[in-house]
């Protein structure tokens, strides 16, 4: 069953950021996955949710989102991004 990592993201250093975002597709990529949405306009329409940077990344399924996430190469990504960014990330299975 496909899933999809959902990642709600307040970005608090462009800089160091832009070298998370060179690293990210990678290991997206080496676990099956693809990005579906990543940073485009935002349109909140009922609850009060405002990111202000939302990312959707499909996977083949719930393993292989966990794979990403755990795999060294994601690692590499979160260490640079370390202090440059605040996420809220989940996993859910899909249709």
């Amino acid at each position: 069953m496909t899933a999809y990592v959902v990642a709600d993201i307040d970005v608090t250093d462009t800089t160091q950021y832009e070298r998370y975002k060179a690293l990210s597709p990678g290991a997206v990529a080496a676990a099956g996955g693809r990005f579906v949405a990543r940073g485009g306009t935002v349109a909140p329409l009922e609850g009060g949710w405002t990111p202000t940077r939302l990312v959707i990344i499909e996977f083949p399924d719930l393993a292989a989102a966990k794979r990403f996430y755990d795999s060294p190469l994601y690692r590499e990504a979160r260490n640079a991004r370390d202090g440059a960014a605040r996420f809220r990330m989940i996993a859910v299975e899909g249709l």
